[in-house]
């Protein structure tokens, strides 16, 4: 039984990823699982349900095992570290699978009222609180206003990487910078 929703949330995983969490019916999810509508439904009540699954898979396998490990990995200050993030999404946005970030696709497909909306919502706020944390500790001025300013750079950075530009993190990068000197206190 196990198994079953293994095999469900794997392939839901897959074509999630590439697609986009409306984009994929359930009837395909069975048929590629290999999986009754009954075993489905006894897994997961609800599409939704599904696409909250995946959320969590994809918050742990990349959001916190790939990207925040990458960063802890890359930098020692945590300057260093919001910066490194720059650097690990070139090289995402350059990977062949790239398909942008899955949490802004659903925000945008369901909006923030719908609850699939409103988990993408909220793990991108859990992103912004860890940013306004390490604002904190490097002692910048507003780190709250800081950590919603780099949010719109990381987002912005993720949507021109899928559609017109696959360089945009460098560039990115480099408001980065300034946006960290406007908040870093005059001594």
């Amino acid at each position: 039984m196990k198994e079953a929703r293994e095999r469900i949330l794997a392939t839901s995983y897959d074509l999630f990823h590439e697609r986009g969490v409306r984009a994929v019916g359930v009837n395909e999810i069975i048929g590629t699982a290999g999986v009754a509508k009954a075993t489905f439904y006894t897994h997961f009540p609800s599409k939704d349900d599904l696409i909250l699954a995946f959320f969590e898979r994809r918050n742990q396998l990349f959001t916190l095992g790939y990207l925040a490990a990458e960063s802890e990995r890359r930098g020692t200050t945590p300057r260093e570290k919001l910066l490194a993030i720059f650097e690990i999404f070139d090289e995402w946005f350059h990977a062949p699978d790239y398909a942008g970030c899955p949490y802004i696709r659903a925000l945008l497909e369901a909006g923030p009222g719908h609850p699939v909306g409103a988990a993408s919502l909220s793990y991108l706020n859990d992103a912004q609180s860890e940013v306004e944390k390490a604002a904190s500790k490097m002692g910048l001025n507003e780190p709250h206003e800081f950590a919603q300013c780099w949010m719109v750079l990381l987002q912005g950075s993720v949507v021109a990487g899928l559609g017109t530009d696959r360089g945009s993190a460098q560039r990115i990068k480099k408001l980065g910078k300034q946006l960290i000197t406007l908040h870093t206190p005059v001594t």
